[in-house]
């Protein structure tokens, strides 16, 4: 079983970004689960969902303590909250940030668990540049495909369109697309931590 933690804030779509990687990984023929964890909280509020993905039923309904990934859309929330906490030694890291890991203080997590799992992507812009509006979800959702190879994109694709319609899905189509092809030219560069 794989299993996915995002960090965010209230109103950057990370609940849909979990429900979208679920549909894009049962279009993939996969068992998957997506669930949030907040209370009240209101816009800005830190929110954290949930996201699992297996070749089999999933039965576990607890929150995810042990990711195998994690996915922060707010990099404010490094200075905030232990986003960190529960990381398996070989997790993915994608970071919503157009610094690198070190630009922010991070260069020791870079150095403990070496580059190719960890990724920063500048999503907020690419969805200010796509959608019109800085929500950084559906682009970090493309990248994580990228990062992983856990989806690929053209489930993520699918779960656009069914999500969204009109002019909204071509943006985040075009805004999935730039991501995953930014995360996988990073990775192949050596630039992605």
């Amino acid at each position: 079983m794989f299993q996915i933690r995002i960090h965010g804030r209230g109103g950057q779509g990370v609940v849909t970004a979990t429900e979208m990687l679920s549909v894009a990984a049962f279009e993939e023929g996969r068992h998957a689960q997506a669930f949030p964890s907040f209370g009240s909280e209101r816009t800005g509020a830190p929110v954290v969902a949930f996201c699992r993905i297996d070749d089999k039923e999933i039965r576990l309904r607890e929150p995810i303590m042990e990711p195998d990934a994690l996915i922060i859309q707010d990099p404010t929330l490094l200075h905030q909250i232990d986003v960190f906490a529960g990381l398996k030694p070989d997790g993915y890291v994608l970071l919503n940030s157009h610094h690198s890991f070190e630009d922010i203080g991070l260069g020791d997590l870079v150095k403990e668990r070496g580059p190719k799992r960890l990724c920063t992507l500048p999503a907020t812009e690419l969805g200010l540049k796509h959608i019109g509006r800085p929500i950084p979800n559906v682009p970090l959702l493309a990248g994580f495909a990228a990062l992983s190879g856990l989806i690929r994109l053209e489930s993520v694709i699918k779960a656009i369109n069914e999500r969204f319609s009109g002019k909204v899905a071509e943006g985040n189509i075009a805004a999935a697309t730039e991501a995953y092809n930014l995360v996988k030219a990073k990775m192949e560069e050596g630039t992605n931590a």
